[in-house]
Parts: structure tokens; C-alpha cells; sequence
């Protein structure tokens, strides 16, 4: 089915929004969020993208394998949304994304099932099931948030690591690098801690270079700039922040999640404070929320 609302007749852009409520029952709000715009703008593009496919008269027959691969990117992107809304859900309290990562995986593992030999293919398996490893140690025991950095790595599930590895390295057996291979290569990176105790944030910088470098989406940027400041210090990655346009990110909650982070290493208090309280405005999850709430106080 994600073939086939991969019709190369559908605009692109509206694409992998149409898969995710056609065939995984997203609804707009859901949707505008991983896309990073207001819901009734995705709902006006979704409305009028029907529209157009009833005027139209499209036919979706079941595309033939030599189809398959100019449909691809569009299947890829909407699993990794699907699986990036289940992920975004940590106290799992939303009825509307229970089950929605488990879901993504599972279509992950047909698609590389049917297309084994596609780098990407294999890329989205690592980057999801790398993430997946971490589910479990997102939170303490009270229910609280726990960032990445601070979590105990001993609650990952190595098994997933090292499945996720296996794709990893057959991805890269493919000589084709793509945006999903070097997320996941980045995720890969933050594994190593559990072998070796430590983050090797110069090694995710110099990746999250080359993944702005071919896929510069807001989350790319935003996660350079994490990454620059750990590595290199809170004002060079402050630098990289301020480039973005506040346009672009007035609505992405982890942009002024992060500002918050790097003005408060920088003593700057005022000013963490208040992207503390952009952050805190715009996260819908408690746990979170209460994170934040946690750490603007010590501002």
C-alpha cells in the first residue's frame, strides 16, 4: 500500500504525508508536527491532494518491481516519520501512536525483506532499531525523562545494537551513502558508550556534517549543533544555531530545547530562560515537560 500512495503522479512533497494518513491513520495534527508546520496548513495540502487524485482519476495498481525503486525514498520517509511519532511519544499515554514504532520496524524488516541489496534499505533498519535499543532506558523508575547522555546504558538492548550493526555494515557494502546510513551511523556512535564508557561527540559532529551536507533538514541542523557544542564547546554550537532562520523553527520545541541548554552553559540565564519557556510551550509529552521545567528552574 505504500507503493502504491507512492504514485509518481502525486506531488512529492505531499507524498509521504498521504501514506502516513492513508495507510497509518495519522491524523493532521500528527502529521504537521513530524513535518514541522501548522495542522491546518498539512490538512489544507492533504484535502486538497485528494481532491486532486479523485479529479484526476488515478488508478493505484500494485507498482511492478522495476517501479519500485523511483517509489522508494517516499516509502523510506514515510516509515521513518511513522517510526519518529511513535518514538516522540516517551510516557507511551497517546492512544493515537500506540504501537506506531513497533509498527514502523515491523514494515522496515518487509521492505528489507523484498529490496536486500538497498543501502537505504538497510540504513532506516539500523537507525530505527538503534533507537529502539535505547526505549527502555528514556526513563527512571518514577516515570522521568532521561536524556541520552545521562542514560544507563546497562537497559539498552544489546541485541538490537548489534542487529542494527549487522545492517549498518551491509548498507555500506552497497558504496552508496545516503541521509538514513549516516543517522543511523550516528546513532552508532552514541552505542559505543556501552562498550566503552564514553561519547565520541567529534565523531558525530564530523557526521552530522556530512548529513547536513546531503539531507539539511531542521533536525539535522539542530542535532549539528548539539553535537558542535559537546565537541567543541557551547559557544561555537550557539553559532550554529543562530544561523538558522527563527522562522524555520518557531514550532520545533527541540531548536529551543537546545538554546535553552547551550545560553545556560554559557551563564547566560536571561536568555535560557526564556527558551526554556518557548521549549516547555511547545512539548505536548509530561514526562519531558517536567524535565525541562527541571532544569529552567536552575536557571
Amino acid at each position: 500500500m505504500l507503493f502504491i500512495c507512492a504514485h509518481p503522479e502525486i506531488d512529492p512533497a505531499v507524498r509521504t504525508p498521504l501514506m502516513l494518513q492513508s495507510v497509518l491513520g495519522l491524523d493532521a495534527a500528527r502529521i504537521a508536527s513530524a513535518f514541522v508546520v501548522k495542522p491546518a496548513t498539512m490538512g489544507q495540502r492533504l484535502t486538497r491532494a485528494k481532491s486532486k487524485l479523485k479529479s484526476d482519476d488515478i488508478k493505484f495498481d500494485l507498482p511492478g518491481k522495476d517501479e519500485w525503486p523511483e517509489r522508494l525514498d517516499a516509502v523510506l520517509e514515510a516509515i521513518y516519520a511513522a517510526y519518529g511519532s511513535g518514538w516522540d511519544d516517551v510516557a507511551g499515554v497517546d492512544p493515537r501512536r500506540k504501537g506506531l514504532a513497533e509498527e514502523a520496524i515491523f514494515m522496515g524488516r518487509l521492505i528489507v525483506q523484498f529490496m536486500p541489496g538497498e543501502p537505504e534499505v538497510l540504513g532506516l533498519m539500523a537507525l530505527t532499531l538503534h533507537c529502539e535499543a535505547r526505549r527502555h532506558a528514556r526513563r527512571d523508575e518514577a516515570g522521568g525523562y532521561v536524556p541520552i547522555t545521562e542514560q544507563d546504558h546497562s537497559r539498552w538492548s544489546i541485541t538490537m545494537i548489534e542487529e542494527a550493526e549487522h545492517c549498518l555494515r551491509a548498507a555500506a557494502q552497497g558504496n552508496r551513502i545516503g541521509r538514513f546510513q549516516l543517522e543511523a551511523a550516528i546513532q552508532s556512535v552514541h552505542a559505543q558508550r556501552a562498550w566503552t564508557g564514553r561519547t565520541e561527540w567529534e565523531e558525530i559532529a564530523l557526521l552530522y556534517e556530512g548529513l547536513v551536507g546531503i539531507a539539511p533538514t531542521i533536525g539535522a541542523i539542530v542535532g549539528r549543533a548539539a553535537a558542535v557544542a559537546e565537541a567543541r564547546g557551547a559557544e561555537i554550537g550557539m553559532a550554529l544555531l543562530e544561523e538558522v532562520p527563527v522562522e524555520a523553527v518557531k514550532s520545533y520545541q527541540p531548536y529551543w530545547a537546545l538554546s535553552a541548554h547551550l545560553f545556560k552553559r554559557m551563564q547566560r540565564f536571561e536568555e535560557a530562560r526564556t527558551s526554556y519557556s518557548r521549549s516547555i510551550g511547545l512539548c505536548m509529552d509530561p514526562s519531558i515537560r517536567a524535565f525541562l521545567e527541571k532544569q529552567a528552574d536552575e536557571c
